[in-house]
């Protein structure tokens, strides 16, 4: 009875998931049936398949009580190539107890008479390290008595397509997870002690079985040296891979993943070289074919090859990841291929990708804010792929896909010198982060912008920089900050020419003076920006101007005056079909209304400016007018909806962490008092 399980993994962690799939296969195939149970275990290299198959196979075994075979197909390993199936069979039968003379020649008839033997048998196989699903097409038995695991990093699907194989795919440990694992390497103890350093530590080993087991064997070693040290030097060394090598191929990081990479053809190792040089975290099929210069058709092909080959995973549709140790390693590959002969021009793919980035934003940030983008852009380069948005809706969602890597896009843009894209990529972004209530993303960017417009010596991209760092800042708080810098964007206008800009920093002043509460000054610059959209036939500021005058008016006791001045700009809004803008208007129409005891008018604009806000996406803008919905409700006794208001509201607030929150929980909490007093 052949019994060939290697030795399981000690304190095998985690996988509570996947164990429960495996156990649910081996139920439904207890349950009867003439389907043979297998179970294909994928997922890239390090990320502990082996250790799973073996863990469980291990738990199961007694289930199986003619034995257990084992065979390392070497599909991925340093041994060279892959195991033939000629040679498993053989092994197989040897252990199955048939001598090498009465085996027969042919692959087929071995392979035949394999499953023969295990017809009348129950045994469990473990086909480990597969290349691929044909590899292990003929060491499958044909009966439902026996169970199969396979493990691969490679392409395994067609196990699931023509023989119902059961398909998980492993993917890195999640945080406690992984501080599970080291706990059980290093000592509940040791761990619990500097619970920053662990979670650290997982961190920089991308939470990856492998390099954990490295990492753990490491601090095992220096039991005396506090984790938080080794987590530094870990952290300090150049080259991270370098620091999780156990001295041997199979424990270390970088030889692992070598044996993935040596699989590739060549386009396809050339992709996955230029994967380490984009900024990440993900990347889309656009933006990878703009990076290797290729038409999006053919750069797919790679990307499924790289996917089989486990160096890649498509973690949502049509959007590709690895991990951090990965794209190290990638990273690596780059280099050394730079300086190959048929070398890699890394720099002109960073380009690429920059162009793709900034083209489609810049297409995708003109149907979020038409008004706010009018600028020309140099042609990109050759090979770039730049994607373009059918509508306002598909922009929303192309930003909302790529915000983390348009965000590292452009601190990449700035680092390496692309100072053009370091202050136009934030240009294309403003308006989308403002909308999303990003503000600490935004004022961040236009740091960026403004350093890099600085260094080309470029006034309009300071201009812009300037004004979006201002509106930023009051968004945030910082008041002072934010004039500086808008007082500043309106003098670099002035000197360019440009009235209508000029008037969009008057606005943004007055709004800034809002926040703070000082509603002359704030209806001084309100009327500036007024006589000058005026005089340039802005309509767009023309509107808004119109808009701050009447909310001033409000909170300087002038309601009456408030109202005309707010109703012509909805008539300019509508005009121009401006819904964001739309809303804010009828939010400061409702306000008056209210103030001047009009509630159902002022019920109806608010609840207009809500929904509209809702649909447009702005959700601060949608909490205001929530709030003042409440107000008004409150007005005529609706307690119950105008409780059900303010807490809508409030609850965006929090989500935006915003500090106008604490006007509304104020609200809530006169509420409850009110209802206990009475």
């Amino acid at each position: 009875m052949p019994r060939q399980l290697p030795t399981a993994v000690r304190n095998f962690t985690g996988r509570a998931g996947e164990l429960a799939a495996l156990q649910l296969l081996l139920e439904q195939a207890g349950a009867g049936g003439y389907a043979m149970p297998i179970a294909a275990i994928g997922g890239t290299a390090g990320v502990g398949k082996t250790a799973l198959a073996v863990h469980w196979a291990h738990k199961v075994a007694a289930r199986f009580h003619d034995g257990q075979l084992y065979v390392d197909l070497h599909g991925h390993s340093p041994v060279g190539e892959p195991l033939a199936p000629t040679a498993a069979l053989r092994s197989f039968l040897d252990a199955l107890g048939i001598e090498p003379a009465h085996q027969p020649a042919g692959l087929e008839e071995q392979a035949a008479l394999y499953r023969s033997i295990l017809a009348d048998r129950t045994m469990l196989v473990v086909l480990d390290n597969a290349r691929d699903a044909e590899q292990v097409r003929l060491l499958l038995p044909g009966t439902p008595a026996c169970l199969t695991v396979v493990t691969s990093r490679g392409e395994i699907t067609a196990l699931a397509a023509r023989h119902g194989a059961a398909l998980l795919t492993l993917d890195v440990l999640t945080t406690p997870e992984a501080v599970q694992l080291l706990a059980g390497r290093l000592g509940q103890d040791r761990v619990a002690a500097e619970p920053a350093a662990v979670v650290a530590l997982t961190e920089l080993c991308a939470r990856l079985p492998l390099a954990l087991g490295i990492a753990a064997a490491r601090a095992a070693a220096r039991s005396g040296m506090p984790l938080a040290m080794l987590t530094e030097e870990l952290r300090d060394i150049p080259e991270r891979l370098d620091g999780l090598d156990a001295g041997e191929e199979a424990s270390d990081v970088r030889a692992v993943f070598s044996w993935s990479f040596r699989s590739l053809t060549a386009p396809a190792a050339r992709l996955f070289c230029l994967l380490g040089v984009h900024p990440g975290p993900d990347i889309s099929l656009g933006a990878a074919a703009s990076l290797a210069g290729l038409a999006p058709r053919g750069t797919r092909t790679l990307i499924d090859e790289l996917i089989r080959a486990g160096l890649l995973h498509e973690h949502v549709r049509h959007r590709y990841i690895c991990h951090d140790l990965l794209r190290a390693y990638a990273m690596e590959r780059a280099r050394v291929a730079e300086h190959q002969p048929d070398a890699i021009d890394c720099r002109a793919a960073v380009q690429r990708a920059l162009d793709f980035y900034l083209h489609t934003a810049h297409a995708a940030a003109a149907l979020v804010d038409p008004a706010q983008h009018s600028r020309t852009l140099a042609a990109p380069k050759r090979g770039t792929a730049a994607q373009w948005c059918t509508d306002r809706a598909a922009a929303l969602s192309w930003f909302d896909a790529e915000r983390r890597v348009l965000l590292a896009a452009t601190a990449q843009a700035a680092e390496l010198g692309f100072d053009s894209h370091a202050w136009q990529l934030p240009c294309a972004l403003a308006s989308y982060l403002d909308l999303r209530a990003y503000w600490s993303d935004w004022a961040a960017t236009q740091r960026i912008a403004l350093a890099a417009a600085q260094r080309l010596g470029d006034e309009v991209g300071q201009a812009h920089a300037n004004r979006s760092i201002g509106c930023a800042y009051s968004r945030l708080g910082s008041h002072e900050d934010a004039l500086a810098h808008m007082r500043e964007a309106a003098n670099l206008f002035e000197r360019l020419g440009d009235q209508v800009a000029v008037a969009r920093c008057c606005l943004n002043i007055a709004h800034t003076f809002e926040r703070q509460h000082r509603y002359l000054e704030a209806l001084g610059y309100s009327e500036q920006t007024l006589d000058l959209a005026r005089a340039a036939g802005a309509k767009m500021e023309l509107a808004a101007a119109l808009n701050a005058i009447g909310w001033c008016r409000i909170h300087i006791g002038d309601y009456e005056a408030a109202v005309p001045a707010c109703q012509e700009a909805l008539s300019i809004c509508r005009t121009l079909g401006d819904l964001r803008r739309e809303a804010a208007v009828l939010d400061s129409l409702g306000h008056a209304y209210q103030c001047l005891g009009q509630h159902a008018k002022a019920i109806a604009c608010c609840v207009r400016s809500a929904g509209l806000s809702r649909r447009v996406g702005d959700r601060f803008l949608e909490s205001e007018a929530l709030a003042h919905l409440g107000d008004a409700q409150h007005a005529i006794g609706r307690v119950g909806l105008a409780r059900d208001s303010w807490q809508h509201a409030l609850s965006i607030l929090d989500e935006l962490h915003d500090g106008s929150a604490s006007e509304v929980r104020s609200k809530l909490r006169q509420i409850g008092s009110d209802a206990k007093l009475g």
